[in-house]
């Protein structure tokens, strides 16, 4: 069984050999997927009005939305971990970030490499966070800078669910 992907305005979906795409997760329109990336279940990357790029080795986990607006894409970089069901909306992550569960990033917001946001947290539309930030609450409010041992964490998760997205992978393909 393979993942649903669309064509819309004649933009298709492309992901790289390596990565690895649920069965369940949506992919439409301009949406590129870089090597060892992986998709899981019940995800949804709509790109209808923008583009979304998904870099190397990054996690978009189960039941987690990207989606674009004109204007303002929805680029993520490589090694980031998207959290379950966390939301993603014409926003700038760059690499080895950690997006916490049920998290929101809005529009013109720009999570600077090796930040955590939190879990529940959200980060209004425009909002600039500098690099190695943690971020939580409603609005989402810098609380300090992350330690070394917890941007290695963030980089360990990464390729955690790297290992993961194989297994899945070889249980889906049987």
């Amino acid at each position: 069984m393979t993942s649903q992907r669309l064509t819309l305005g004649g933009r298709a979906p492309a992901v790289a050999d390596g990565a690895w795409i649920a069965s369940s997760a949506v992919l439409a329109g301009d949406v590129r997927i870089r090597e060892r990336a992986s998709v899981f279940y019940n995800a949804v990357l709509r790109a209808d009005l923008d583009e979304i790029r998904i870099g190397e080795a990054t996690n978009v986990q189960d039941g987690a939305i990207v989606h674009s607006d004109p204007g303002h894409p929805a680029h993520v970089g490589s090694r980031v971990s998207i959290g379950h069901g966390a939301v993603l909306h014409g926003c700038i992550i760059e690499d080895e970030c950690l997006i916490g569960m049920n998290s929101t990033v809005l529009n013109g917001a720009v999570i600077g490499r090796g930040s955590l946001v939190a879990a529940g947290a959200l980060v209004p539309e425009g909002m600039r966070i500098p690099p190695g930030s943690l971020v939580a609450g409603v609005p989402g409010k810098v609380r300090r800078q992350l330690t070394d041992a917890e941007q290695a964490d963030i980089r360990d998760n990464a390729v955690r669910y790297e290992v993961l997205a194989t297994e899945h992978s070889h249980a889906t393909a049987s």
